[in-house]
């Protein structure tokens, strides 16, 4: 018989959906509903996520319809979501809608021998990000709790520069300050982000950074001024072992669904 405890835990993360209250909504030409209902698809299609874990930059426009249409996409997972507020959402309007099993918003979670923790980087009414004294106490304490638990951290703003100047005026403002949190307990294994619209591999120590791309528009790395890539919309797949291994992937849609209005310089 097989030992339960031994399989990795499934993860799947989804970032960046940016819907509208209306379906149908457009982001720089592309309908952000259809885009989602094909990444889920691909999701469906493959093994069954044990979490989904959702980083914000969900609704577009902070609407309840939003929120509610979000739900009906991820409903088909038949998989726990864990929200996290962007720039774009309405912290409280997400918190309305998704914190009602099985959606949560939380900033905590122990599963499958790991400790998942979330963390708001939101400042409202601004795009960038910040990380509050109370956030980085809470992940202190909770990485102290569970010294021999491996841990992900996850939020929505990159946490550092990334190579992009103008993506970077909105990264967090304090990253200094997580990563000397997250030095002092070296259980964590990655930080995870959305908000960047692309693939982030990097490392710092022997700490994992990854962002992932949208499920709509993806952004050009390295771009000194807004540009927009031609690389499909995907997701990111996370293996998490008993033993505090890590394995990680990013899937992509075959090809853009639909078309991308390239003379747009914002969004």
């Amino acid at each position: 018989m097989s030992d339960a405890s031994a399989v990795p835990l499934h993860v799947v993360q989804i970032t960046d959906t940016h819907l509208y209250a209306q379906a149908g909504g457009r982001l720089l030409g592309l309908d952000t509903d259809e885009s989602l209902r094909q990444v889920v698809g691909k999701v469906a299609a493959g093994p069954r996520p044990d979490l989904v874990v959702a980083t914000g930059d969900l609704a577009h426009d902070g609407s309840a319809a939003a929120y509610a249409r979000l739900r009906q996409h991820f409903g088909r997972l038949d998989a726990p979501v864990y929200c996290l507020p962007g720039n774009h959402d309405d912290a409280g309007r997400l918190a309305d809608a998704c914190d009602q099993p099985p959606f949560h918003c939380t900033s905590a979670l122990r599963v499958g021998g790991w400790q998942l923790l979330f963390l708001d980087s939101t400042v409202p009414g601004s795009e960038g990000g910040h990380l509050k004294e109370r956030e980085l106490a809470a992940l202190d304490r909770s990485l102290s709790a569970h010294p021999d638990t491996p841990a992900l951290v996850w939020l929505h703003h990159q946490p550092l520069p990334i190579g992009s100047p103008w993506l970077d005026t909105m990264a967090v403002d304090n990253g200094e300050q997580l990563f000397a949190v997250i030095d002092r307990h070296p259980q964590v294994r990655a930080l995870v982000w959305g908000h960047i619209h692309q693939v982030f591999e990097q490392r710092h120590r022997d700490l994992r950074l990854l962002a992932t791309p949208s499920t709509c528009i993806q952004f050009e790395p390295d771009s000194e001024d807004f540009s927009i890539d031609l690389l499909p919309p995907g997701y990111r797949w996370l293996q998490l072992r008993p033993d505090g291994g890590l394995e990680t992937g990013v899937e992509r849609l075959a090809g853009i669904p639909g078309d991308v209005d390239l003379n747009l310089r914002g969004y």
